[in-house]
């Protein structure tokens, strides 16, 4: 069951208009696929379960690192390069153009999608949600980030308090590392943020969140609410 409330649409000109937003989703590690396929009856351990999709995990890693497509029931991987050349002798700049990896549902995906049955659930205080990502120095709208710049993020319910750490804006790196709080704020409203990105920022893909204790009436409550942007932003040093 996927559950959803509505929010306000802000990418519509209607008043009235709303769009889904999906909430209480769980996530799954690959401890807990092991746990998972355990269950469904086989003669492996977990550990040996951990230790396969370790393998396949590093397998694939080295295939597309070498820039090799995979394509499997559950995704498809496809490198692409991004950025203007200039003419036909141009060569590849890391500093206009960036290798990105395209990441799509395969086949068995596609019939677990229309499997999924949502639900409509009612919230209490709504999460911030955060419609658009935009860096100010590349011009780039929810694609990447430049280390060291100024991004933009529109959306609703995102004002928060700049006294203490748990509230603000976060980067999560999607490969295990620690999170970090963008401490540089130039503009917190409830409908846009501006914020300064760390110059030493390192380059690869993160989750971007607001977090806040505003409740919906914009005063502080004892609730932290977080709202995670839903695409992932990759940063370019």
């Amino acid at each position: 069951m996927l559950d959803y409330n509505l929010v306000e649409n802000l990418l519509t000109a209607a008043p009235d208009d709303a769009m889904a937003q999906v909430v209480n989703v769980r996530s799954y590690g690959e401890d807990e696929i092991a746990t998972l396929m355990l269950k469904r009856g086989t003669l492996l351990t977990k550990a040996d379960i951990l230790a396969v999709l370790e393998v396949y995990r590093e397998v694939v890693d080295d295939l597309v690192a070498d820039g090799n497509s995979v394509i499997t029931d559950l995704m498809h991987i496809t490198p692409s390069i991004a950025g203007v050349f200039n003419g036909m002798g141009d060569n590849f700049d890391p500093l206009r153009h960036v290798v990105k990896v395209n990441l799509n549902q395969g086949a068995a995906l596609r019939l677990a999608a229309k499997r999924i049955k949502p639900k409509k659930v009612q919230v209490a205080d709504p999460i911030p949600y955060i419609v658009e990502v935009k860096d100010i120095l590349s011009g780039s709208v929810n694609d990447h980030l430049t280390a060291g710049g100024i991004i933009q993020l529109r959306g609703s319910r995102l004002k928060f308090m700049e006294e203490g750490y748990v509230n603000g804006i976060f980067l999560i790196p999607v490969a295990d590392a620690p999170e970090m709080r963008l401490s540089v704020v130039v503009e917190n409203k409830p409908a846009r943020l501006i914020t300064l990105l760390p110059s030493n920022l390192v380059a690869g893909e993160y989750h971007l969140e607001v977090r806040t204790t505003f409740s919906h009436s914009n005063k502080p409550s004892l609730v932290l609410k977080t709202g995670r942007f839903h695409k992932v932003l990759t940063v370019v040093a």
